[in-house]
């Protein structure tokens, strides 16, 4: 497989439609259905611009929306300067394995070098295994293991 020439800038209030079939696509992934007040929230924060909100990304391809991220700056007790969280991550599946995933996530390592944020995690489900390939490339696997609280 060969990459795919992929450019990548923020989010702006016209790809709205297209986040919502990227967004829509990467929930169906992770079997998830969230109610449509929380995509209008989602979307008109990552639009925002406020620093303690999310930020968004997106990814095009041979004129074609191909991937997305959402990424957070926020403090942390354990460093001076701010990490970064990078939340979502989705290709679309015909985009996987031709570097736009790659592309995404050091879109993201920039923003943060950008902003001084030496620290960048994110987590993945343990059946995701083509997005874990890609993850084993570009980032150290973390020994931690997530709780949530009980319902």
């Amino acid at each position: 497989m060969s990459k795919l020439p992929v450019s990548i800038r923020p989010l702006q209030a016209d790809d709205e439609t297209l986040w919502r079939g990227l967004w829509g696509a990467y929930l169906d992934f992770y079997g998830a259905n969230l109610p449509r007040e929380v995509y209008e929230t989602t979307f008109q924060r990552l639009l925002s611009g406020k620093r303690e909100e999310p930020h968004g990304l997106i990814a095009f391809a041979e004129g074609r929306a191909v991937g997305l991220t959402h990424y957070i700056l926020h403090r942390s007790c354990w460093k001076v300067e701010e990490v970064c969280y990078l939340q979502d991550l989705f290709t679309t599946p015909e985009a996987r394995g031709l570097g736009v995933g790659r592309a995404l996530i050091e879109a993201v390592y920039a923003a943060a070098d950008a902003a001084g944020a030496p620290a960048v995690y994110w987590l993945t489900q343990e059946f995701n295994y083509t997005g874990r390939m890609l993850y084993d490339r570009i980032g150290t696997k973390s020994p931690f293991i997530r709780y949530n609280r009980a319902a």
